[in-house]
């Protein structure tokens, strides 16, 4: 038996309106995926450091690019779930949630295909 996540990662995905060299058979519907994440207090603290002496926040950005995975491949899975092997058109957003804005959402959304 075969995973449905192994199926939903072999759809393609992409954020142009069509996919060159094939023509779209058919649309699908509009997909999303959508993943928050809750801020770390220590990740914070010496995220602040960083600020203060400059320098990149490593960690903020492995926890940024593993939400946006994480919601691409939610994406990828509820398109196959449609009968799609593409989404096209995706748009990633971010946006700081929560009381003190200690939680970050990462959303995809696009166009499941069958091409």
């Amino acid at each position: 038996m075969t995973s449905p996540w192994k199926d939903a990662r072999s759809v393609i995905v992409t954020t142009t309106p069509t996919i060159e060299g094939h023509p779209i058979q058919q649309y699908c519907g509009i997909v999303t995926g959508e993943v928050i994440v809750g801020a770390n207090i220590f990740r914070d603290l010496f995220a602040n450091i960083r600020d203060i002496v400059g320098g990149r926040s490593g960690s903020y950005e492995r926890i940024l690019a593993d939400a946006r995975k994480q919601a691409i491949e939610e994406l990828q899975a509820e398109a196959a779930a449609l009968g799609g092997n593409a989404v096209v058109g995706i748009d990633l957003d971010y946006e700081v949630i929560g009381a003190n804005g200690s939680m970050l959402m990462v959303s995809a959304s696009g166009t499941a295909v069958k091409i």
